[in-house]
């Protein structure tokens, strides 16, 4: 909103169009893409996002050209075993002890599978089976997080996952079902944007930095599919990370955030009319 208000005050003289995206569902994966849907980009020839970034200064910015922050899927494991009574547990089939071994098999899909130079994650975040102390139960569901910055990996994986636990079901006797959720793709940074964005930084003595990349998400992505992107981390100088319950961000940083953002936008829409001009 500041940087509209910035922009505003200059609109007579800004020789182009900006608009402003607010992310909407964000959280949620999907909102991009119905802006997209709606026709929001249409017309629309570079974008710019921001995100704030608790453990950098006030001042400071990070931007890297290439990959930022990875792609987001999410998955969904049930495993199906026959319940019994704790006491003869040979009279069932035990999706507990399935489930234990799915989960562990599946750590070596990065240290064994994926190679020491691509990042990935496989976290398992969310197991419940059973409701009582002496009664195996029937059922298990997994759940968890998938994260990869590079297209092959991200493809690679899912495959690897079904391989193990169609395995633990062969091995033990128990039926599964396994959901994989696309979710954004990684934010790849455009590399002329990218030092578009540093030259503005720049401009306005902020302190630049090259930042570690992030295994968080952004919908973002969907968005540098359409059209060439940049996204960048804005320092807040915050005490605790990001969806800690105690989070929070330094105030000084929004003024910074809103003039950057405002002479981005301003100074792209010169930058992108020379280049028509040419």
């Amino acid at each position: 909103m500041g940087a509209a208000y910035l922009l505003k005050e200059k609109e007579a003289s800004l020789n182009g169009i900006v608009r402003l995206i607010f992310q909407p569902a964000e959280e949620s994966s999907n909102g991009a893409c119905k802006v997209i849907e709606a026709g929001h980009l249409r017309g629309v020839q570079a974008i710019f996002g921001m995100h704030n970034k608790p453990d950098l200064p006030v001042g400071t910015i990070g931007i890297k050209d290439g990959p930022l922050m990875a792609g987001v899927d999410r998955f969904e494991i049930e495993i199906h075993g026959v319940g019994t009574h704790a006491a003869v547990p040979d009279a069932g089939v035990d999706p507990i002890v399935a489930s234990s071994q799915i989960v562990m098999a599946l750590q070596t899909i990065v240290s064994r599978n994926i190679s020491s130079s691509h990042n990935a994650v496989v976290s398992v975040t969310n197991i419940h089976s059973g409701n009582t102390w002496n009664v195996i139960p029937e059922k298990a569901i997994l759940e968890g997080t998938v994260r990869t910055f590079q297209a092959e990996t991200r493809e690679k994986i899912p495959a690897l996952m079904k391989r193990i636990i169609n395995g633990v079901s062969d091995a033990l006797g128990v039926k599964t079902e396994f959901r994989f959720y696309p979710g954004p793709p990684a934010v790849q940074n455009d590399k002329v944007l990218t030092d578009f964005s540093i030259h503005i930084a720049e401009k306005m003595n902020l302190n630049v930095i090259s930042p570690t990349p992030s295994m968080a998400g952004e919908d973002f992505s969907f968005y540098q599919q359409e059209i060439p992107g940049s996204f960048v981390f804005m320092g807040t100088s915050g005490t605790h990370e990001w969806h800690h319950p105690a989070f929070t961000v330094d105030e000084k940083a929004l003024p910074i955030s809103a003039e950057y953002f405002a002479l981005l936008a301003e100074e792209a829409i010169h930058q992108l009319l020379q280049t028509k001009s040419r």
